[in-house]
This record gives C-alpha cells, sequence and structure tokens, in this order.
C-alpha cells in the first residue's frame, strides 16, 4: 500500500469517500472523531481488497500507520532506486551473462523488461478481473444474481455482467464495473 494508492470507501451500500490515501483516511479519521460508529468497508482500488485502518490517533498518525515501511536500504545505487539482492543461478546462466554486452546486470534488467513487457496485457486483465472479483465477494455476495454475474466476469463478458448487476445499487455496480475498466 502506498500514499500513491486509490481507495474507496462504502458506507452500506453508497460510496462515502474515493481518493489517495489521505483524502479517503481524512474523510475516516472525520467520521470517527465525530462518533460515527456506521460499519465502513475500504477497498484499494488496485486490488479491490479490503483494508481495514486504525483510526486512534492524529490523522498524520493514522496515516502514517497505514504506510508500508520503509524499504530497507544496502547495496546498490539508492539514489536511482537500484537495490542489491542475491540470486542463485547454475554455472551456464552465469557464463551466459558474463558474455553479455554490458555485463551482467544490464542483461538480466533487459531480460526482466522484455518479459515485463511480454506479460503486461495479460496480466493486467487478470488482476482487474481479480480485483473486480475480491470486491463483488464482498460487497454483493448476498445481491440477486451475484453467481451469474461472477461468472460472466470471469468469462470476460460484459454485456452479461452489466445485465445481470443491472439491479445492483448504483454505487456497488459503477465500483465493480470501474475496477473491471476496459479489460473486458
Amino acid at each position: 500500500m502506498s500514499e500513491t494508492a486509490n481507495f474507496t470507501a462504502f458506507a452500506g451500500q453508497s460510496i462515502l469517500a474515493s481518493g489517495t490515501l489521505n483524502e479517503v483516511l481524512g474523510e475516516l479519521k472525520s467520521r470517527f472523531d465525530q462518533g460515527e460508529i456506521e460499519t465502513i468497508l475500504v477497498f484499494n482500488d488496485q486490488t479491490g481488497q479490503q483494508v481495514d485502518f486504525d483510526l486512534r490517533g492524529s490523522l498524520e498518525e493514522v496515516v502514517a500507520r497505514a504506510l508500508p515501511a520503509p524499504a530497507r536500504t544496502g547495496p546498490g545505487r539508492p539514489k536511482l532506486g537500484v537495490v542489491g539482492r542475491e540470486i542463485s543461478l547454475l554455472p551456464r546462466h552465469w557464463e551466459w551473462l558474463e558474455e553479455q554486452p554490458n555485463g551482467a546486470s544490464a542483461a538480466l534488467r533487459r531480460l526482466v523488461d522484455q518479459a515485463r513487457a511480454q506479460e503486461l496485457g495479460s496480466s493486467r486483465v487478470r488482476l482487474a478481473l481479480e480485483a473486480a472479483g475480491r470486491f463483488m465477494t464482498a460487497m454483493a455476495g448476498n445481491l440477486p444474481a451475484y453467481e451469474e454475474a461472477t461468472r460472466s466476469l470471469y468469462a470476460k463478458d460484459r454485456i452479461r455482467l452489466e445485465a445481470q448487476i443491472a439491479l445492483w445499487p448504483q454505487d456497488i455496480r459503477a465500483y465493480a464495473l470501474r475496477l473491471v475498466g476496459d479489460c473486458i
């Protein structure tokens, strides 16, 4: 979880707040401080996972607790974002890497970049489907046509999905479709 991630908070079946971590936590903290005790569910917009926050203390303390621990520093070039880690390769792999222009590190970076570029499209679709599926399970599991909507989601049939969720509450329907995006 990062400061740049976006979140959406639901109070019942309606969106209460949506935006950056600071924006959503600001709204939640304000309601918490006013003594509002309604059940609020917060979802990470990227993963569809439900997230819980400890709202005790000041807003700064709440945000600090919600952020991940700072990345460990070690060997590498921290100013460039390079982190040194250990990998294990067989001798034939090291021999091949040593023959590559610009050294083993550059060759490994090129290979990783090529693999990421190849899987980017299918990975994006898979992540969007998983995010929408998680959200739908949490918020719509008891709504009419949930099972059919889930089947439509994983079949990548947007028209059928939209038909199945047409009677769902507006905010739940809109957020589920937002998570799916243009992937189906």
